[in-house]
């Protein structure tokens, strides 16, 4: 009987406030979805570190004499570097790679798919380079700082560079999506508030007859909050829907090329149902106590 009255009271306090019901769902679809695109940006950015790390070295470029010279790394100043290099704590490998071992690297794997790079070059003699590999990233400053400048040194790239350029960008991406979410979120808790007072303002007659027989408070106050509990499910379910096809129609888009020349790992369906966990119940749980605070506050019935 209980259960059956409390259906009804939230059924018919959603259907008064139909407009303001449907303007929450929609502000809390949007303020989840925005805070579910900034959980997968993040996401995406340490799946990237993650992936990259593991292959990340850093390159001694050359000098032009040095390259055109030495084919084998077995004349100083080449020789007596990668001595040097070996020598240093943390180094795992050092790889020497020729000009021709680099203009082949060039046209059959890293430019493989861009035609018009190739043909910049093309009539370019790439330089030699030692490629090291250490026990930690985060240890390639000191090799830079070591060799470069050094003799038969013409210039120094840290791939670990690179990595965290591309995680800086979605680390942007996440920051925008987080700052979003936070005006939607302080939208959605005034709509709620505002919901659940008008909710209560209307219903004030029934509620002070339901006190006069002995209804307890928490009674009178419980499909006030079941409302907006509601109507913020109704917004979760729709803020999911959203990230699950914004996958194919968005991500993978406007990604999918990056995704297959494995310049960033795909963001899978696990990636998304994972968020969806942690911002369903957030909203969820956002609205039950907005909901609550203010009948607390407003309301003294």
């Amino acid at each position: 009987m209980r259960a059956g009255f409390l259906l009804n009271e939230v059924v018919t306090g959603l259907r008064r406030n139909v407009t303001m019901t449907i303007a929450m769902i929609l502000t809390t679809a949007v303020s989840l979805t925005m805070l579910g695109g900034g959980l997968l940006a993040l996401r995406i950015a340490d799946k990237t570190q993650n992936y990259f790390m593991d292959r990340v070295e850093i390159r001694l470029y050359l000098t032009d004499l040095v390259s055109a010279n030495d084919r084998d790394c077995s004349l100083n100043p080449c020789q007596q570097l990668m001595s040097d290099l070996k020598k240093t704590d943390g180094v795992v490998s050092v790889q020497f790679v020729n000009s021709d071992e680099a203009m082949k690297e060039a046209t059959e794997v890293t430019f493989k798919d861009q035609p018009e790079m190739l043909d910049l070059i093309k009539d370019t003699r790439l330089p030699a380079s030692l490629r090291v590999k250490m026990t930690d990233a985060d240890q390639y400053p000191r090799i830079y700082e070591s060799f470069n400048g050094k003799d038969g040194i013409q210039s120094v790239l840290n791939d670990k560079d690179t990595v965290d350029r591309l995680v800086g960008v979605f680390d942007g991406l996440r920051n925008a999506a987080f700052g979003l979410a936070a005006l939607q979120a302080l939208a959605a808790l005034l709509l709620i508030a505002n919901m659940v007072q008008i909710a209560a303002f209307s219903r004030r007659e029934e509620v002070g007859i339901m006190r006069m027989v002995g209804a307890t408070r928490w009674y009178t106050q419980l499909p006030f909050l079941l409302e907006a509990v509601v109507a913020a499910l109704a917004g979760s379910i729709l803020a999911v829907l959203g990230l699950f096809l914004a996958q194919p129609l968005v991500v993978n888009r406007g990604l999918g090329a990056l995704f297959n020349s494995n310049v960033f790992p795909r963001l899978t369906g696990e990636d998304i149902a994972l968020v969806s966990l942690t911002i369903a119940p957030l909203g969820i749980v956002f609205a039950a106590i907005t909901a609550y605070g203010t009948l607390r506050y407003y309301v003294r019935d």
